[in-house]
């Protein structure tokens, strides 16, 4: 649990197919080219990658860190107002590494996780392209997205690129969030605290780090410990099997073209979600009638269904389906990495992600 912070936000790091500027002749040449298919590397180790951009890249993270800076600092000073207190916010900001540190350092592993496969197995890819977005977000940042052109052809391919970010990631984030717990204090939350959501890998780690916790008590989240929290939620947001997130990536490399319909159930099953999260929120309000605390509840709510219509979208601009590869299974130890990324999924799922108590 952390003290609430206003605005609301969902950081995400997903690898989505993004247009790219040319920023050189030779890189304009190259992208006014057909596109090209991923193969397998032993047949394209003669093939040619595009120039590396970087000075977007470079500036979008600049400005993304400054903006998590921001947030740790809100977290680590009580009752400061950075508009009405510009200067103090100036001088807090230093304060905001112990939050701001540890979660740009699982974002960044988790997106040149992405970003070396898809080197190693030649597929054009662009760095990640941070998106900063502070005070908005509880986290500073929507996360970042990778720029790939043209369809990756090999489901070996598809699986390395679509397991390597959230399982770097991860190796980041599950120390980040052991360290953060044991600084973390046992105490009675205050009034309009945030919940963070619990999932059975974060409940587990709890239960390991800090052991049983009393009724009514709660563990008060330090910046290092929400950032290793925020990173477990980002992995979760990313590894859900549904179009061309990171989950859809793994989930068709394994399943193939059955994966459609698995993802349209999955997609469809995020109503259920947030019907769950009204009857738990709603139900006490209208059983009370305590009207006034119905928008909190609604608020509480309204995650997965914003979820839902996000994929949608998502699903109608870049095609339902998930592009196809070529014929041929998965090697037997990638089908391994693929079911183990999906547990990891489920071990990370968290049915209601933020809640004001």
């Amino acid at each position: 649990m952390t003290d609430r912070h206003d605005g609301e936000g969902v950081a995400q790091g997903t690898q989505d197919t993004l247009p790219i500027d040319a920023e050189s002749a030779a890189e304009e040449d190259f992208w006014k080219r057909p596109a090209r298919v991923s193969e397998p590397p032993e047949s394209t180790k003669n093939g040619v990658l595009p120039p590396l951009r970087w000075k977007k890249n470079v500036v979008l993270f600049v400005l993304t860190t400054l903006s998590v800076f921001i947030n740790g600092a809100l977290y680590e000073t009580k009752g400061l107002h950075p508009f009405s207190d510009p200067i103090g916010m100036l001088r807090a900001l230093p304060s905001g590494w112990r939050f701001a540190v540890p979660l740009m350092s699982i974002l960044l592993v988790h997106e040149f996780g992405h970003f070396f496969a898809a080197r190693y197995h030649r597929v054009p890819a662009s760095l990640p392209f941070f998106i900063p977005l502070p005070l908005l977000s509880p986290f500073g940042t929507m996360g970042a997205v990778i720029g790939m052109r043209g369809r990756i052809r090999s489901r070996n391919a598809l699986l390395d690129i679509g397991a390597s970010g959230p399982l770097a990631g991860l190796i980041v984030a599950i120390p980040v969030i052991v360290i953060g717990l044991m600084q973390s204090p046992v105490k009675v939350p205050e009034p309009d605290s945030w919940q963070e959501g619990q999932s059975l890998l974060y409940l587990l780690l709890k239960r390991v780090v800090i052991g049983p916790i009393p009724d009514g008590r709660d563990v008060m989240l330090s910046p290092i410990a929400f950032a290793g929290w925020s990173g477990l939620f980002v992995t979760a947001l990313n590894l859900l099997p549904v179009g061309q997130l990171d989950g859809g990536h793994v989930a068709y490399a394994l399943f193939g073209p059955k994966q459609n319909k698995i993802a349209r159930v999955i997609h469809w099953s995020l109503l259920l979600v947030f019907v769950y999260n009204m009857v738990q929120f709603m139900g006490p309000v209208v059983r009370t009638q305590r009207w006034e605390e119905a928008d909190r509840a609604f608020s509480n709510s309204m995650f997965w269904l914003m979820w839902f219509g996000l994929l949608f979208l998502l699903g109608r601009l870049g095609g339902k389906d998930h592009p196809p590869t070529d014929p041929g299974e998965l090697s037997a130890g990638r089908k391994v990495i693929a079911v183990i990324t999906l547990i990891v999924f489920l071990l990370l799922f968290m049915p209601t992600p933020l809640a004001v108590m």
